[in-house]
């Protein structure tokens, strides 16, 4: 543990910012989840709607930082995909 006040503040922030950041990819990658379950059942309109909810929390993920924006737009690139190509 840190012995300088500053320090030891500054190691409270590091541990809320990583708690609020893991809960921020938790929820991308059950987001991610729902689609690619939509998409494996064939369920055309479940999975355009979970591709709408996905896209919406991997973009404010990226807009925060907590993902790189590239690799949010590599998912939904690869999400988008795989709900186009349903029969």
């Amino acid at each position: 543990m840190a012995n300088i006040k500053s320090a030891r503040k500054r190691a409270r922030q590091s541990d809320r910012l990583r708690a609020h950041n893991m809960s921020m990819r938790t929820t991308v990658r059950s987001a991610i989840k729902a689609v690619k379950k939509a998409v494996a059942a064939g369920d055309k309109t479940g999975a355009a709607s979970a591709m709408q909810h996905s896209q919406s929390v991997l973009d404010r993920v990226a807009a925060k930082r907590v993902l790189h924006p590239n690799a949010a737009d590599r998912y939904k690139s690869r999400l988008a995909h795989a709900v186009k190509s349903m029969q």
